[in-house]
């Protein structure tokens, strides 16, 4: 994650994000980079516009709470009214034989 919140640091500051300054960030806050990883991260991050890609991800959360809100707008299903009894004691019944 912390590799991520670099590249956004450096979205935020407006400079470019490579690997020398990915890891550079990484560096600043004590995190011992993986190349690989800040390679992979840079690869994945050529071409997209990060701006829009937080934007919909921020709205992402409400979009999906629309869906789950109008569900619960409708009218449920009444369930069975029956409650099994529960007997508290049947978990300690054999107990006395452990001691004797």
């Amino acid at each position: 994650m912390e590799y991520v919140y670099a590249a956004m640091l450096l979205h935020s500051a407006e400079k470019n994000i490579d690997e020398k300054s990915v890891s550079a960030v990484l560096k600043a806050a004590d995190v011992e980079a993986d190349a690989g990883r800040v390679k992979a991260l840079v690869a994945s991050l050529d071409g997209v516009d990060i701006a829009e890609a937080m934007t919909t991800a921020v709205a992402a959360p409400a979009a999906a709470a629309a869906p789950a809100a109008a569900a619960s707008d409708a009218p449920a299903e009444e369930a069975p009214a029956e409650e099994e009894e529960v007997d508290d004691g049947a978990g300690f019944e054999g107990l006395g034989s452990l001691f004797g």
